[in-house]
This record gives structure tokens, C-alpha cells and sequence, in this order.
């Protein structure tokens, strides 16, 4: 019993590793658990008593309306906004849900974006005489109420990732949760259709353009609101110590191996200028294709049941609402069938994870020590490094971004393997290629700030220890490469590191040069850029 119990703990801990769901994780471990305890309750009383010590209380009644749908009744929960489809898929669809459905949700960023697309939709529909001004207005206030969230986001949109690859189940979740919101606004009941779900809401519209549109603005939307400003913080936290660190001059180190000096500044520097070129990526990636929209091409991307101009004026309503740069996708077979702009977004993002993985990596190596390592960089101290060790103190910033880093790693190749999966005139992995996008956003820009506040702000160069290093490193050897050539400074240098001598020691017992002469071109001030 006890080694499957430990197997439990461990599958679910290594879940928790890889996946940011972590409270659906922890609630997988209880379950297995308790269902472990329950198996073994008849075997000595002090299990049966453990075991029903777990047994949660029966769930207390539940009221339910009925609905229909073209496949016939359904029993949906009195006090919800949604209807049938949602409930079928409830149903259906019981892949890493809990019981409240919050595991493995359809990402709320998804849920925003189709709220604003079926606002834009109304608006264009009323403009064109093809929705009724009192439906379309009722329409625009319950997706503003989604958008403002202001509904019960978590309960009305309780559908997982992990449905049909379309996202058909998630727009119609969408279409009836305003529908019927709509519909109360208007008077009515919930499920009285006297606000459509498919011919009010969704009207010109398909799942299969409304979900890739949404993806789209979601990912638009999350890249601005929040990536980019944090790594605009991060990228201008760097600059302040490219120049703060500017005239401090230590080893440099290539192969792991000492290599000729440079400025802790101009280290920084490059570090800089790695997130600068993640910004441009993402933001060349972005513009023009995230912010075209498939929304037009309904079915298979013809713009069956639409009217002509309509993509473009729908498009132009979410650019409105958003503020960001949106317009019609000029080719809606491509929009439909294919995801190339998010892989090519996913791809900026899992350079910028590599870049991200470098610098943290070298701060926590500089930092390394306090007294057995490189202990060139001192990190701010957080928080209590070991439950063993008094005293000691982590680069715990430094791995909670490598860490992120390699999960948007992972989380590039799911959505690399999603996008091949576009079969004629359409792909059928959105939810998926969608979810690790936005993963992605979010972990990054959640790192980057964390990143930025709790460690590079308060980085401290510990001069005394890069002097040291510095002043012991052998490579300070190569300025005199010009003036007695590269075979006899090798041997300067070997001779130095041999026999435990500095450089200067080693080339005067060898003959090589005077010591005045060792002073005046070994100068590391003198070779840290380009001769003057």
C-alpha cells in the first residue's frame, strides 16, 4: 500500500512540474488517495476509519431546467447561463476535469476574445439592417458583461481544452451564455430562445472562423497587455546595469574556460540587447499575421451566409474594441485550414525562452559561491535556502526562469505537432495550439517581471572578487601577441600555470620581455575593445 501511495505522490508531483494547473494536480492526489484508502478499508479498522474520514459529503441537489437542442433534450443547471451544447460536452468531455470543471479550463483570455468578436459581429449585424437594433443591443451588453467579467467566468465557461479540435463546443458555449443573458436583459427567461444562440449570436458566423479569430485576438491581446510591457521593464532593468557596471573590468570566460577581459557592462550588455532582439521578433511575428482574422470565412473559408465587406467591417469593429491593429485575413482558406502565424509566434517566444535561459543561467553561475564559486555577482537574498543547511541562500529567481523556460519550451513543440495537424479545410488542434500560446504569454511575462523585481534590479558587483579573479587570470597573457608572438606567450602562460608563478613571474624567468615591459602592454584596461 505504502510504495503505491508514494507512486501517487510522485506521478503527481512530476504532473505539478510540467503543467501550471497546479491546484488540479494537488486535487488528482487527494482523489488517488482517498481512492487508494478506500480500496484497503476493509483490511484492519484504522484504514476503514481513514478511509471515511476522506469520504466527502453527498453534493447537495441541484435544480435543472430542460433544454433542447437538435439532438433533443437536456438537463442543464437551473442557476447557469449556458445551455445544452455546454452541458453535452460536460458530459462528454471529462478529460483532466474536476468535478467544478477548473482543471484544464478553456484559457479566459479565449473566453475575453470571443466576446469581443460576438460584440463586433452584433454591431456589424445591426449596422446592416440583418439583426434587430433591440436584440443586437442586448446582445453588446452581455458581451460586455463577459469582457467586463462580470459573469462568473470560471462556472459559465466551464469547458477543458480537450474537446473538439475546432472549438465548436466552446463558441457555442459562448453563443448561449449571451443568449441567454440577453434574452434576461430583454425580459425573458434562460432557455426561452427568444435570443438565439446560432441565429442571433453566432449569425455569419462559424466555429470554425469565430474560434481561429478568437485565438488570434487572445494572443494579440495578451502579447500587449502584458509580454511586452514586461519585457520592455526587464530590457530597460539591463540597460541600468550595462551602465552601472560599466567600468568594472573582470575575466571573461569562454568553453567555461578564462578568456580575456571585458567589462561587467558590456556582459550586461549583451544580455540587453538579447531581449531587445526577443522584442523585435515578437513584435515582427505579430504584425501583419496575428492580427489578420479568419472571421468571414465561416465554414470552409468561402464566406458561405455572409455579405461582401462584412469580414472587413467585423474586423475593423474588434480593432475598435481593442485598440490594437486587426483587419480581415486576405486569404480565409489559409486562416482556416493552417496556424503558420501562431507557430511563428510560439517560435519568437521559444527564442526568447532561450535567451532568457542564457542570462539567467550566467547570473546564477556569476553569483555562484558565496566562497567556493565565481561569486562575481552578489543577488539579492529572498528567502531561506535549505531546511538543513543554516544560512545558506539560493538563486531561487534564477531557477524559477529556467524552469519557465523550458516549459514554453515543451509547450512550442505541442503547438509545432498541432499545427501539422490541418487537414484540407481545416486544422483540428486549435484548443491545443491555443492554450500553450497562451501559456507561454503568460509564463514568460509573469517571469520577466518576477525576474526583474526580485533579482536584476538588485544585482551588486562584487569587486573585490572580480578583481581577484581577474588579476589571476592567465589569458591577460594574449596582449603580448603582438609583441613577442603567440608560441612564446603559450609558453609564458603554461609555464605561469604550471609552476603556480603569475604572468609576470613566468615571462621574466623565460626572458621573454622586462618587467617594465610586461607592465606597459599588459593593461587589461587596454583590452577590453578595439585599438585605438
Amino acid at each position: 500500500m505504502y510504495r503505491s501511495l508514494y507512486y501517487c505522490i510522485a506521478q503527481s508531483s512530476a504532473a505539478a512540474a510540467l503543467q501550471p494547473h497546479h491546484q488540479h494536480c494537488r486535487r488528482h492526489t487527494v482523489r488517488a488517495l482517498n481512492q487508494l484508502l478506500k480500496t484497503t478499508s476493509t483490511t484492519t479498522t484504522a484504514t476503514t476509519t481513514r478511509a471515511m474520514s476522506t469520504t466527502k459529503p453527498a453534493a447537495a441537489a441541484v435544480d435543472y431546467r430542460i433544454e433542447t437542442d437538435t439532438m433533443g433534450e437536456v438537463r442543464v443547471p437551473a442557476d447557469r447561463l449556458y445551455g445544452p451544447q455546454t452541458q453535452r460536452s460536460r458530459n462528454n468531455f471529462r478529460i483532466g476535469a474536476d468535478s467544478d470543471f477548473t482543471g484544464e479550463q478553456m484559457p479566459k483570455p479565449i473566453v475575453t476574445a470571443m466576446a469581443v468578436l460576438k460584440k463586433a459581429c452584433a454591431r456589424v449585424n445591426r449596422q446592416s439592417g440583418a439583426l434587430d437594433e433591440r436584440l443586437a443591443a442586448a446582445i453588446e451588453q452581455a458581451c460586455d458583461e463577459v469582457i467586463g467579467d462580470r459573469l462568473e467566468v470560471c462556472r459559465e465557461f466551464p469547458l477543458v481544452i480537450w474537446q473538439t479540435g475546432s472549438g465548436t463546443q466552446t463558441n457555442m458555449n459562448c453563443n448561449e451564455v449571451i443568449a441567454n443573458r440577453a434574452a434576461e436583459i430583454l425580459g425573458g427567461k434562460r432557455g426561452d430562445k427568444s435570443v438565439h444562440p446560432n441565429d442571433h449570436v453566432n449569425k455569419s458566423q462559424s466555429s470554425n472562423d469565430t474560434y481561429p479569430t478568437a485565438m488570434h485576438i487572445a494572443a494579440a491581446v495578451e502579447t500587449n497587455a502584458s509580454l511586452l510591457p514586461a519585457l520592455e521593464k526587464l530590457l530597460a532593468a539591463l540597460r541600468a546595469k550595462e551602465k552601472q557596471f560599466a567600468a568594472i573590468i573582470k575575466n571573461g570566460r569562454t568553453h567555461l574556460q578564462d578568456a580575456t577581459p571585458l567589462t561587467l557592462g558590456q556582459e550586461f550588455s549583451g544580455y540587453a540587447t538579447q531581449i531587445q532582439f526577443g522584442i523585435d521578433r515578437i513584435r515582427s511575428a505579430m504584425e501583419p499575421r496575428v492580427y489578420y482574422l479568419a472571421i468571414g470565412g465561416t465554414a470552409v473559408g468561402t464566406g458561405l451566409n455572409t455579405a461582401v465587406g462584412w469580414d472587413s467591417a467585423v474586423a475593423k469593429e474588434v480593432a475598435s474594441i481593442t485598440k490594437l491593429n486587426f483587419r480581415a485575413a486576405p486569404n480565409k482558406f489559409e486562416a482556416l485550414a493552417a496556424h503558420d502565424a501562431l507557430v511563428e509566434l510560439s517560435g519568437a517566444l521559444n527564442v526568447l525562452a532561450c535567451s532568457l535561459n542564457k542570462i539567467a543561467n550566467d547570473i546564477r553561475l556569476l553569483a555562484s559561491g558565496p566562497r567556493s564559486g565565481i561569486g562575481e555577482l552578489i543577488l539579492p537574498e529572498l528567502e531561506p535556502g535549505s531546511s538543513i543547511m543554516p544560512g545558506k541562500v539560493n538563486p531561487t529567481q534564477c531557477e524559477a526562469m529556467t524552469m519557465v523556460c523550458a516549459q514554453v519550451q515543451g509547450n512550442h513543440v505541442a503547438v509545432t505537432i498541432g499545427a501539422t495537424q490541418g487537414h484540407f479545410e481545416l486544422n483540428v488542434f486549435k484548443p491545443l495550439i491555443v492554450a500553450n500560446v497562451l501559456r507561454s504569454i503568460r509564463l514568460l511575462a509573469d517571469a520577466s517581471v518576477s525576474f526583474t523585481d526580485n533579482c536584476v534590479a538588485d544585482i551588486v558587483a562584487n569587486e573585490r572578487r572580480i578583481k581577484q579573479l581577474m588579476e589571476e587570470s592567465l589569458m591577460l597573457v594574449t596582449a603580448l601577441n603582438p609583441h613577442i608572438g603567440y608560441d612564446k606567450a603559450a609558453k609564458i602562460a603554461k609555464k605561469a600555470h604550471k609552476e603556480g608563478l603569475t604572468l609576470k613571474e613566468s615571462a621574466i624567468q623565460l626572458g621573454y620581455l622586462t618587467a617594465d615591459q610586461f607592465d606597459q602592454w599588459v593593461r587589461p584596461e587596454n583590452m577590453i575593445g578595439p585599438k585605438k
